[in-house]
């Protein structure tokens, strides 16, 4: 008898979803986790909720916002007696940042941490097991209100200064609000570790957070890379998704959604950014958005983020979606129709796949396609210059740093970024050769960012420096220019301890590395078509320089990850020609999960494959299916299993079987259910069933 290793929860929280609704079987999406959300939300009824999905076997967890939520019994006055609308977000107009009917985006209080306690203990006593506070969002634009002023007082121990004045007031308003909530999620997840223990439970703390990315273009300012040195933290999703990666961005002079790219640049953030910390990473996508579009957008851009985050072989932790039941259970139009229809049979099969395999998705040390070791220089303090603007100098679309990655990435060149936080920590530049930076977009934070970078420029990397240092913020009031130094822009620390002279051109011999300065900002390569050439020929150069080899350029990337092959082949390059990926495969974007002998990418494709070519042994195994299966077990030529996803959506699977099968059978608690489709191919012994899915499960049998 050999009993096969089930496919259903090996490690318990491996995926997620987040839900405030019910359970429900439309939407019983099968994932380890259910993160329910919210104390007030989707009626109340919490703890109901948590029993609700926990008696359908899912581990569960909580999320709420924490800079905005169903938190009306706060600002109308039931927490405590007191109304607190006084506490939101302020713009300088005196209008009140709203996130809905009387939510306001808040200025975190120490009494509001009070209050937002009273949700973390009523969830720890509910038994769940991880807790995510959300967002910690403060709008660039605001910074006005009474409730701001206090903080900001009691912060510098001066009076406020408005954010619109100078650079100086942008960048102290700023680094406030990264402050406040910095001490509110520390302090936060300081009282759930200590409840919690007091109850005799462990209960993990997670982040949801934007990429830094995503909140600079959009002008929030939050913690980010700070709060992966919180010791009470344990990691964070990353909230990636059609939403934030169709954000526009300039490439060769053109303005437009670049969404493969974006998602691609914003994961390598999150990773870049906790990473070295060893916190916990989920990657986030959503087969919709929150933006009312077409079916047929959504399928186009959940195949382009999903196609992104496969390329981190590092990252093997999911949210598969948020809110199943607006995906499950929303109407939106087709391309060309004024009609809301609910999902398609096909996009719900194919999502199902999709999500499916990220069960088993396996960690890898794989690396994807193209030349390693060209990292972009990114800091927190991107953020903290983004709004308002000064001085008529302007960060288009955030472009300072598009500038340095997107022609790099378009050339199929997997560039990462290196968060300027954690240089301090051990071996974050120790597979960079050429890392490219800008003082245009960001400030360093520490005059220890500057320490790390000679050593390891004289260790023999290469640093390739753009930047006309004349933007307003080079003389905000920071550590360049004070207690004893008075440098006019923090650049001229970093080229001091190069023994760099202004107007030294090419590469500058420091130690055993070298340093070339380009006075150009970043923006300038992409706000304007060709002028990337001289950058490209830069980094060529470094890159052969560093001895790394020849940088190689091409038009798509590929991963191998376990039996999965990933791919994208990228637009908006010289090469034209198709990406084509040999068989025999299975088109896992294919509803129907065909068995193709070769797969053609044009540009500006994403393929998700399985390599069947990687299968070893002779067991029965599952490839690709629309549920998920439990109970699997292969014993005297009988195979069977059960099948769970939601009910009402249509099951297509892929099998490997040792042999063409005698009878299939499949029932729904005990009684027959109907097999549409039961095709065998012999070329690649597998099986393709097709059958309507019941969250109860359909049992299936296949005597061989």
């Amino acid at each position: 008898m050999a009993l096969l290793q089930p496919s259903a929860v090996q490690a318990q929280e491996k995926t997620a979803f987040q839900i405030a609704a019910p359970w429900n079987e439309v939407y019983d999406v099968r994932s380890d986790v259910a993160i329910v959300y919210g104390i007030n939300d989707a009626g109340g009824a919490f703890e109901k909720r948590v029993k609700g999905w926990r008696d359908k076997g899912y581990q569960v967890h909580f999320m709420t916002g924490i800079a905005w939520g169903q938190y009306q019994d706060y600002f109308k006055g039931a927490f405590d007696g007191k109304p607190h609308f006084d506490e939101g977000q302020v713009q300088q107009n005196g209008d009140t940042i709203w996130h809905g009917k009387d939510v306001p985006y808040i200025v975190p209080s120490e009494n509001y941490l009070r209050y937002i306690k009273t949700h973390l203990k009523r969830a720890i006593d509910a038994g769940v097991t991880a807790i995510h506070l959300e967002e910690p969002e403060f709008w660039a634009r605001a910074g006005y209100s009474t409730a701001f002023k206090k903080e900001w007082q009691q912060y510098y121990g001066s009076a406020w200064r408005p954010q619109h004045e100078s650079p100086e007031a942008t960048y102290l308003s700023s680094k406030l609000k990264y402050h406040l909530y910095l001490r509110t999620l520390q302090e936060a997840f300081s009282y759930v570790k200590t409840y919690a223990r007091s109850q005799g439970k462990v209960v993990r703390c997670y982040v949801p957070t934007h990429s830094l990315l995503n909140y600079a273009s959009w002008r929030i300012v939050s913690p980010e890379a700070s709060l992966a040195s919180l010791k009470d933290m344990d990691g964070y999703i990353a909230q990636v998704w059609t939403g934030t990666s169709r954000e526009p961005v300039y490439y060769n002079g053109v303005k437009k959604e670049r969404v493969f790219e974006n998602a691609f640049l914003e994961y390598g953030s999150m990773v870049s950014m906790t990473a070295p910390a060893g916190k916990k990473m989920f990657f986030l996508t959503d087969p919709i958005e929150d933006w009312p579009r077409t079916w047929d957008d959504y399928k186009k851009n959940y195949q382009a983020t999903f196609t992104a985050q496969l390329l981190y072989p590092t990252v093997a932790n999911y949210e598969v979606m948020p809110w199943p039941n607006r995906i499950y259970q929303g109407r939106f139009k087709l391309e060309n129709d004024s009609v809301r229809q609910p999902i398609s049979k096909a996009y719900a099969t194919q999502m199902q796949v999709m999500v499916n395999a990220l069960n088993t998705m396996p960690l890898s040390s794989n690396k994807i396609s193209g030349s390693h070791g060209i990292g972009v220089l990114v800091s927190n303090s991107m953020m903290f210059q983004r709004f308002p603007t000064h001085a008529g100098y302007e960060d288009p679309q955030l472009s300072n740093f598009y500038g340095m990655a997107l022609p790099l990435l378009k050339k199929g060149i997997p560039v990462e970024t290196v968060h300027m936080e954690n240089l301090e920590q051990a071996h974050v530049l120790k597979d960079i050769r050429v890392l490219i930076m800008s003082y245009a977009n960001m400030k360093p934070l520490s005059q220890q960012y500057h320490q790390v970078l000679n050593r390891w420029v004289r260790s023999g990397g290469i640093l390739l420096y753009y930047g006309r240092d004349n933007d307003p913020f080079q003389s905000v009031s920071e550590w360049w220019n004070s207690n004893g130094l008075s440098y006019k822009t923090p650049s001229e620390d970093l080229f001091r301890l190069f023994h760099f002279s202004e107007g030294q051109p090419g590469f500058v011999k420091t130690g055993n590395g070298w340093v070339v300065v380009t006075r150009m900002d970043p923006k300038e390569l992409v706000l304007e078509p060709g002028r990337d050439t001289a950058f490209l020929a830069l980094v060529k150069k470094a890159y052969a320089r560093s001895g790394a080899g020849t940088l190689e350029e091409k038009n798509h990337f590929i991963l191998k990850r376990g039996p999965y092959i990933i791919a994208a082949a990228l637009d908006e390059n010289d090469d034209k020609k198709p990406l084509l990926l040999k068989g025999p495969l299975v088109d896992l974007f294919d509803p129907e999960l065909p068995v193709l002998t070769q797969k053609e990418l044009q540009p500006g494709q994403q393929a998700f494959l399985y390599d069947l070519k990687t299968i070893k042994n002779k067991n029965p195994l599952i490839l690709a299916a629309a549920g998920r299966a439990y109970e699997e077990r292969y014993r005297q030529g009988l195979y069977t299993f059960l099948l769970k996803s939601p009910t009402g959506t249509m099951n297509a699977m892929r099998i490997y079987l040792p042999a063409s099968p005698k009878t299939i059978t499949l029932t729904r608690d005990g009684t027959p259910a109907r097999l549409i489709k039961n095709d065998w191919d012999a070329a690649s012994n597998t099986l393709l069933l097709q059958f309507e899915n019941d969250s109860r499960g359909i049992q299936a049998r296949i005597q061989l």
